[in-house]
C-alpha cells in the first residue's frame, strides 16, 4: 500500500526527503481513498442531523423554569428556552454543525485526492476554522461542567451567577479566544508542491521553530489537558454532591443518581478518547520522529475520525440521552406535523430534570 497523508499539515519541511517523494508520489491510490471518506461522510451526515435537531428544538418550544437547579432565564415559565444549560447546548451544536459543514467535506478529500484543488483560501481557512470550532466546543465543554457545577454544589449562588446574560457573555469570550488563538494556523497554511509533482499542488503547514513547538505545547494546554482536568473536577465535585444529598432518598432518587453518573462517566470518556489520539500525533510530530508506515497512518486515520466523530457524540451525550429532551422533540414533532402550534400565550411545558438534587427543575 501506497502511504498517502495527503494534504493534512503534519510538517511537511520537517520530512526527509525520501518521505517527502513518497508522499508526493502517493496520493489517492489505497483502499483508504474509498472507506475514509465513507466513514467521513456518516459522520458527516449523523452529525448534521443531530446538531440541527438539537437547534431546532431548542429554538422552538418553550419551557418552564423550575427551582434550585433552575437556570437563569429571568421570570418563570412562558419564557423562551433561554437558561444558560441551553445557551451552551445550542453554542456546542453550533460550533459542531460548523465543523461538520466547512471543514469535514474538505478533509476527507485529502484521503481520496492526489493533491489539493480548494486553492490558498480554503487551505488557509480550512485548516484555521477546524481549530476554532475545536476549541470553540472544548471550551464550550467546560463552561457547561462549570455551570453545572454551580448549579448542584453552589445552588444558593445559581440564581444571580447563572443568569442568561452571563451565559451569553461566557459564548462571546469562548468565541473570541478561539478565533484568536487559531490565527497562527492561518499565517503558516500554505500551498506547495514537490520535485517529484511539479504539476500537483498540497497545503501544508510551513512552519518551524521554537515558536511553532510553543504553540503546539499551548494548544494542548489549552484546547485538552487543562479543559480535561477542570471538566473532570467539576464532574467529580456534582458526583460527591448528589452522593451526600441523595443517601436516605427514594429508589427512584437512587435510579437518578446512578444514571447521572453514568452520563457524566459517558462524557469525561467521550472527551478524552475523542481527542487524546489528536494531540498525541500532534507532540509526537512536533517532539520526536513520526514515522511513516502502515501502522502509524492508520492510527492518523483513526485520529482524524474520532475528532471529527466528537461532534456526532456531542448532541447524542448532551441531549438525546436526556428523557426530557426526548420528550420535547416528540413534541416539537407532533404538534408541528399532526396538530397546529399553540394559540399565541400558551406554552409547551416540561418538568427538565438534569443533574440537580432531588426534584429541582432545569431547562435541557
Amino acid at each position: 500500500m501506497l502511504l498517502l497523508v495527503g494534504n493534512d499539515s503534519s510538517g511537511w519541511s520537517e520530512l526527509p526527503d525520501s518521505n517527502r517523494s513518497e508522499l508526493a508520489q502517493g496520493g489517492g491510490s489505497g483502499p483508504e481513498a474509498v472507506a475514509v471518506p465513507v466513514v467521513f461522510g456518516l459522520i458527516f451526515v449523523v452529525g448534521v442531523l443531530g446538531n440541527s435537531l438539537v437547534m431546532v428544538v431548542i429554538g422552538k418550544v418553550r419551557y418552564s423554569v423550575g427551582g434550585g437547579g433552575g437556570g437563569g432565564a429571568a421570570g418563570g415559565g412562558g419564557k423562551r428556552s433561554g437558561s444558560t444549560t441551553n445557551i451552551f447546548i445550542l453554542n456546542l451544536s453550533v460550533a459542531d454543525l460548523s465543523f461538520l459543514l466547512f471543514c469535514v467535506p474538505f478533509q476527507a478529500t485529502i484521503y481520496s485526492l492526489p493533491e489539493w484543488v480548494f486553492g490558498a483560501f480554503l487551505c488557509r481557512f480550512g485548516h484555521y476554522f477546524s481549530t476554532v470550532s475545536m476549541l470553540v466546543s472544548i471550551f464550550t465543554l467546560v463552561a457547561m461542567s462549570v455551570d453545572r457545577y454551580i448549579a448542584v454544589v453552589r445552588s444558593k449562588k445559581a440564581p444571580c451567577l447563572r443568569s442568561r446574560r452571563n451565559a451569553l457573555t461566557g459564548v462571546c469570550v469562548i468565541w473570541t479566544l478561539s478565533l484568536v488563538c487559531s490565527v497562527p494556523v492561518a499565517q503558516h497554511q500554505v500551498l506547495t508542491n514537490h520535485p517529484n509533482a511539479p504539476n500537483s499542488t498540497f497545503c501544508w503547514e510551513n512552519w518551524s521553530g521554537a515558536s511553532k513547538c510553543a504553540y503546539k505545547v499551548t494548544i494542548l494546554l489549552i484546547g485538552y489537558l487543562l479543559p480535561l482536568l477542570l471538566i473532570s473536577c467539576c464532574y467529580t465535585k456534582v458526583l460527591f454532591h448528589l452522593h451526600k444529598k441523595m443517601k436516605n432518598m427514594s429508589k427512584k432518587s437512587e435510579r437518578s443518581k446512578r444514571k447521572t453518573a453514568q452520563t457524566v462517566l459517558l462524557v469525561v470518556t467521550a472527551f478524552t478518547m475523542c481527542w487524546m489520539p489528536h494531540h498525541i500525533i500532534a507532540m509526537w510530530v512536533e517532539f520526536g520522529t513520526f514515522p511513516l508506515n502502515d501502522a502509524t497512518f492508520a492510527f492518523r486515520i483513526v485520529s482524524h475520525c474520532l475528532s471529527y466523530g466528537n461532534s456526532c457524540v456531542n448532541p447524542i451525550l448532551y441531549a438525546f440521552l436526556s428523557e426530557n429532551f426526548r420528550k420535547a422533540c416528540r413534541q416539537v414533532f407532533t404538534c408541528s406535523f399532526w396538530y397546529p402550534p399553540p394559540a399565541k400565550g400558551k406554552v409547551v411545558r416540561f418538568r427538565i430534570e438534569n443533574f440537580s438534587t432531588t426534584h429541582s427543575t432545569t431547562n435541557i
